[in-house]
């Protein structure tokens, strides 16, 4: 079966029970990671012997706050709307990604899932060659694109396909409020240096980790509408699971997107037997996808 002949066979109560929101055991993850985030900030605000260390692991904590701002634009790891959206937004400026148009992106990302010339993504080319996968990995290119998308967005250009009209102006504001936010940041690092060690050169550090493990999600997939092809789950740890959002279980978050993370275990053993496209941790992928490119 394909993805919409699995979700059609769902008896209505169990889509009802996969679908069903909370505040409570989004709050908890959220208290985990932010936890981390804070545990690991002040040995690092605190110089503790062998604090540059703690640099990248800090970046890690941070930057896969992403996995959290690409669910808020579904609206489903809270059942309030109000924390989703104060929670999308905080982490789109953490990690320099408008939230208000990362929605419209992802959106049209799920609808034309790994179609060429359609799906936003595919517009980046994934890397081909060894020098290609490096550039790509260092995170550079994504700083470089943030950055222009923020000031072409602030200057009112943005006209994107995918960006419905009625949106533009909250998606021009959003990103104006942004800069404005980051010149505050710049000023306040003439008094302190804090936010360069527990926030800006982390995140820089820890941008590596998001790029491999992003790459795992459609990377070699074959480029065709059904789910259970075109999207890879990758089996990991808890812990990665835990500081992704569940998002490994990323066949089963394309299947059914109304689904919360808190919910996605229930679905994979609902159609761990339909899957077709996984990797054995994100180890293992990096070495096939590498291995079809030397």
């Amino acid at each position: 079966m394909d993805h919409r002949d699995f979700l059609h066979a769902l008896p209505a109560a169990t889509k009802a029970s996969l679908t069903a929101k909370s505040d409570s055991a989004g709050l908890w993850h959220l208290a985990g990671h932010l936890a981390a985030i804070a545990i690991c900030g002040a040995l690092i605000a605190a110089h503790v012997p062998g604090w540059p260390l703690l640099l990248p692991v800090q970046g890690v904590l941070i930057i896969f706050l992403f996995t959290l701002e690409h669910e808020a634009t579904h609206k489903t790891p809270f059942a309030s709307e109000r924390l989703n959206e104060a929670v999308g937004h905080l982490c789109g400026f953490l990690l320099l990604l408008p939230f208000q148009w990362f929605r419209y992106f992802h959106l049209a990302h799920h609808r034309w899932t790994n179609i060429a010339g359609k799906d936003p993504e595919l517009a980046g080319e994934k890397p081909a060659t060894l020098k290609a996968w490096v550039w790509h990995v260092s995170g550079l290119p994504y700083w470089i694109a943030e950055v222009r998308l923020l000031n072409d967005l602030a200057r009112g250009r943005a006209g994107a396909d995918y960006l419905p009209s009625p949106a533009l102006p909250r998606i021009i504001a959003e990103a104006r409020w942004m800069l404005a936010g980051y010149a505050l940041v710049g000023v306040s690092l003439l008094w302190s240096p804090l936010l360069l060690w527990v926030w800006l050169v982390p995140v820089l550090l820890g941008q590596p980790a998001l790029r491999l493990y992003l790459l795992a999600e459609h990377g070699d997939c074959p480029q065709v509408a059904n789910m259970f092809e075109n999207t890879r789950t990758t089996f990991t740890t808890a812990a990665v699971r835990f500081l992704a959002w569940n998002m490994p279980y990323h066949v089963e978050h394309h299947v059914h997107p109304a689904v919360p993370f808190h919910q996605l275990p229930q679905l994979h053993r609902l159609m761990k037997a339909e899957l077709r496209v996984t990797a054995d941790g994100y180890a293992a992928f990096t070495k096939a996808y590498l291995s079809r490119r030397m």
